[in-house]
């Protein structure tokens, strides 16, 4: 076994973005090594890797379309060429993002999508400004784009039982989903009954280790996004979900390196991200009734009816994994407003006097 499968999910993970980003630096001007390294410290492998696309799009912008860029190599960019820029060539760029062409794919960036690039390229040049390696900093001059708030979508609870019912007996599956579904179902209603259940994301679902489930506390233990533990606890539901599987589970042989993974694949192997992203698509197209489900709508769905059950904000921030309350409140504001008008008329100031009288 190579020294890669000893690793559990989560580092490999890691290992995997750290890989991919050195790869990616090796396509961008060689002054941005020093940004990566300065923000180390305190960023994930993912989010630096998610920089790091971001600001190849940007250069690859400049190489395409600045007349002074476009004479050499994106690799040979000096870092002068940051302080070269205005706030309209910035602008210019944000632009762009909204539709454009590479390699024969089209791209096309909605207002987060913007925001997002924009908010790296705003930490990019930050850095270099505060460390005193240029004087301008064009960047910060560009406003982020103004957010437009989505309709958070969520299931009701009899949208619930219809997918869950679907899940346990396939009768919308074509033929050969059906087949698949005599193999899969049991660890099919395990993954739906334990996202809809306890709310985790697919990645702390699909990174669970069979050693990672607590019978004895009915609780979970997954590593939330930066890396920290935390221990979800279940109910009875997902109890017997979870029991029936790994009684099937016990009887799989898993391919080698991934004798530890609580979920596998048809191929024996740990589930990835996509596939139960697959999975609940399949399972949710059967059923014309229900809306468009992604995993993190059944994410939404558990917070809405934990938020509903016990009007605790915080309880609900805490269990989902919010690192600020703000977040949750942002997501949940309709179920806030719900519960004010509730509170109208609970409070009596005074008896009401009979009109008879």
């Amino acid at each position: 076994m190579d020294a890669k499968n000893n690793n559990n999910y989560h580092d490999q993970q890691n290992i995997g973005n750290v890989q991919k980003m050195r790869d990616v630096l090796m396509t961008l001007p060689s002054f941005c090594k020093q940004f990566f390294r300065g923000i180390s410290e305190y960023t994930s492998a993912r989010t630096r890797l998610a920089y790091a696309y971001d600001i190849r799009v940007f250069f690859e912008y400049l190489h395409e379309r600045n007349a002074y860029c476009s004479k050499m190599e994106i690799t040979d960019f000096p870092i002068s060429i940051l302080e070269q820029l205005t706030r309209e060539d910035i602008e210019e760029y944000i632009e762009y993002l909204s539709y454009y062409e590479k390699d024969g794919k089209i791209y096309t960036n909605d207002e987060r999508g913007k925001k997002r690039k924009l908010a790296t390229l705003r930490s990019f040049y930050n850095y270099y400004f505060q460390a005193e390696l240029i004087e301008k900093n064009p960047a910060v001059l560009v406003p982020l784009p103004k957010l437009h708030e989505k309709e958070i979508i969520r299931l009701d609870a009899d949208e619930v039982a219809t997918l869950l019912d679907q899940v346990e007996d396939g009768t919308g599956l074509t033929t050969t989903q059906q087949r698949f579904h005599k193999v899969t179902r049991t660890r099919d209603v395990a993954i739906l009954t334990l996202l809809l259940g306890t709310g985790i994301r697919v990645s702390e679902c699909v990174g669970l280790d069979i050693s990672d489930v607590d019978f004895k506390n009915n609780g979970i233990k997954i590593r939330r996004k930066g890396g920290y533990e935390a221990v979800i606890y279940f109910g009875e539901e997902v109890e017997q979900a979870l029991h029936e599987y790994l009684d099937e589970r016990q009887h799989i042989i898993p391919q080698t390196g991934h004798e530890n993974a609580l979920f596998l694949s048809m191929q024996d192997r740990r589930i990835s991200v996509r596939a139960v992203e697959n999975m609940v698509k399949k399972y949710s197209s059967t059923v014309t009734s229900l809306k468009k489900i992604t995993p993190h709508k059944l994410r939404s769905t558990y917070g809405t009816s934990l938020y509903r059950e016990t009007g605790d904000i915080y309880l609900v921030a805490d269990v989902l994994g919010h690192k600020d309350v703000n977040t949750t409140k942002k997501h949940y504001a309709a179920l806030e407003d719900e519960r004010r008008r509730y509170a109208a008329d609970k409070v009596r100031l005074r008896e009401k006097k009979d009109k008879l009288q």
